[in-house]
């Protein structure tokens, strides 16, 4: 294994990503480890300031590291621009930070409306609208 750095990768699907990658082979097969994978999207502003919008890769995965085939690789390009490296840790920092505290529950509350069961929703309904729990609603009359 060699040492990792900041890339900029195009895939075969078209899409870009950044990520920290470190380049492995093994048994001939050169893989890509990528930590923290995530896309930008240049956003424009009306009085035109131009930012970017960073998101994660995946959307459906937590995982912080990935492996992907050089063969989905169309090109690659090491960056060592300060602030787009600065970018992506800030955001990556911000994420997992925010991530955790969902996955403790430390941002549920009842305040938000968690409140209770969907039994405990449905008798609320109920009452709201006065429909007793032994009348089928579903019934055409």
């Amino acid at each position: 294994m060699e040492d990792d750095f900041y890339a900029s990768i195009k895939l075969i699907s078209g899409e870009e990503i950044f990520a920290r990658v470190m380049p492995c082979v093994q048994k001939n097969n050169f893989t890509l480890l990528l930590n923290n994978p995530v896309t930008f999207s240049e956003i424009k502003s009306r009085n035109g300031v131009t930012g970017y919008k960073i998101e994660p890769w995946l959307k459906t995965n937590y995982e912080d590291m990935l492996i992907i085939s050089m063969e989905k690789v169309v090109t690659m390009s090491e960056t060592t621009d300060a602030e787009i490296i600065e970018m992506h840790q800030s955001f990556v920092n911000k994420f997992y930070s925010m991530r955790n505290k969902k996955i403790k529950g430390e941002n549920i509350t009842k305040k938000m409306g968690y409140l209770g069961t969907i039994r405990d929703a449905k008798n609320t309904l109920e009452k709201i609208y006065k429909i007793s729990p032994d009348v089928d609603i579903h019934k055409d009359n």
